[in-house]
């Protein structure tokens, strides 16, 4: 009789364990990036009354006889599945869709999240605002002048220069596109075809590029080009360009209008691969203006042609700036956090990094939302979003708790019931026992 008292306690105090999960799931449905737990059950011990005989030749087999003596809690899962994204508009909220966790430092200690609602401290470093937990990723690095972001190197906190400058840059190379009129009859020189564009000196200052395209009398597919900065003559050479030498060139075209080679005024020529002329131009205050014209690809339609049609050729691009403010910054599926600059210049600040775990459901909640690494979750993979097997990273959004209500509430109710029976045990043993002391009335 003493069994089933015991086996019902069992039952109501394990069934109070799975409704505190329960009510810790409910409680936290609104927090963002939560996992919800679940609570297995498994029967304890069962006492054995007579054991299992085999057949024999008289008699079949005999099963054994036991008796339970009640249930205790099996595993208390964590379960990592996705929750619902969230759209905040807040740049520095993000989220991972896939497999990852975030990556906080606390002094020497790491933490892990799937709660992305961070933000920029007082010294730009991004960390989660309600606890100054730092964010872990790779700042990038500045080699010849273009940001780098080197993921193979350690991890460390991410700095978002707020207000940073970015210092000028002199023009390195100008790209040509489009078309040269092959209909053009050689007009008088200086009545051909002009275009300009703005380049940039070693202080930001900015300068009138312009090229003079006058198609060579009694020719079909070629072309002469002066070179001019701010209005003077510019040094252009298949060489070493001087500044205040020969600033004119020949561009040659074969019958279908490719771009084939170039022809400087010294008599180099260039027939092959890229076709690019060196351009030197000398700028009071400021270092010699230095730079490529790249005017296409030998033999095919890229850059420069010449071809039935009306003049397009124009300056595409050039690589050159004046010192520009981080106005603002964005975060790509990549984790990468690119500012952008009062100048138009974009560039890589940092990235974020994320983990991930051979078994995550072995981690530990540590409080605050944060998992630490236990001894059964194994250690953590790092690397960039996208890779490795893990999700991307989406801005402006929260990942939601991924506790389901209608769930909860079912669960809650057959945990309820699940209390009231194992009651009812202890009550049904105990008017037994009652009717046992009665007996020698």
């Amino acid at each position: 009789m003493m069994r089933s008292l015991y086996s019902g306690v069992s039952g109501m105090q394990n069934h109070q364990i799975r409704m505190d999960v329960i009510g810790n799931n409910v409680a936290n449905v609104n927090t963002h990036g939560f996992k919800k737990g679940r609570v297995n059950f498994q029967d304890l011990v069962s006492q054995m009354l007579s054991g299992a005989s085999r057949p024999t030749d008289e008699v079949g087999g005999v099963n054994p006889k036991q008796v339970g003596l009640g249930m205790l809690v099996a595993t208390i899962d964590t379960l990592h599945l996705q929750g619902s994204l969230q759209t905040t508009g807040k740049k520095t909220d993000v989220a991972v869709m896939g497999e990852g966790y975030f990556i906080l430092k606390d002094g020497n200690r790491s933490y892990y999240t799937r709660a992305g609602a961070f933000d920029v401290d007082e010294e730009g470093t991004l960390v989660n605002p309600a606890n100054g937990m730092r964010v872990q990723g790779w700042t990038a690095e500045t080699v010849e002048g273009e940001n780098r972001i080197n993921t193979a190197a350690d991890l460390g906190d991410i700095s978002i220069p707020v207000y940073g400058k970015v210092q000028p840059r002199a023009t390195q190379n100008v790209f040509y596109r489009s078309n040269l009129d092959q209909r053009d009859q050689a007009p008088p020189q200086g009545e051909g075809h002009t275009t300009t564009i703005d380049i940039y000196d070693s202080l930001g200052n900015t300068h009138q590029l312009r090229l003079n395209f006058d198609k060579v009398p009694d020719t079909n597919n070629q072309w002469n080009v002066e070179v001019l900065v701010d209005g003077q003559a510019a040094g252009a050479s298949l060489g070493a360009a001087e500044a205040g030498g020969p600033n004119t060139f020949t561009v040659n075209f074969d019958t279908q209008g490719r771009l084939v080679s170039l022809t400087d005024a010294a008599g180099n020529n260039l027939n092959a691969g890229d076709l690019a002329m060196n351009v030197n131009a000398a700028i009071p205050g400021a270092d010699p203006l230095t730079f490529r014209l790249n005017l296409g690809t030998s033999g095919q339609f890229i850059g420069v042609t010449q071809a039935a049609d009306s003049f397009t050729t124009k300056g595409r691009e050039q690589d050159g700036y004046n010192m520009g403010y981080l106005e603002d910054f964005q975060i790509d599926q990549n984790g990468v956090i690119t500012g952008v600059y009062s100048n138009g210049v974009k560039r890589e600040l940092a990235q974020i990094a994320l983990a991930t775990f051979t078994n995550p459901g072995g981690l530990e909640k540590a409080g605050e939302t944060n998992f630490v690494v236990s001894n059964n979750s194994g250690l953590a993979f790092v690397s960039p979003a996208t890779t490795e097997g893990k999700g991307k990273i989406v801005s402006g959004t929260l990942e939601m708790s991924n506790v389901d209500l209608t769930e909860q509430f079912v669960d809650m109710i057959v945990t309820q019931r699940g209390f009231q029976a194992n009651s009812r045990t202890i009550t049904t043993s105990d008017q037994m026992l009652q009717e046992i002391l009665t007996l020698k009335r």
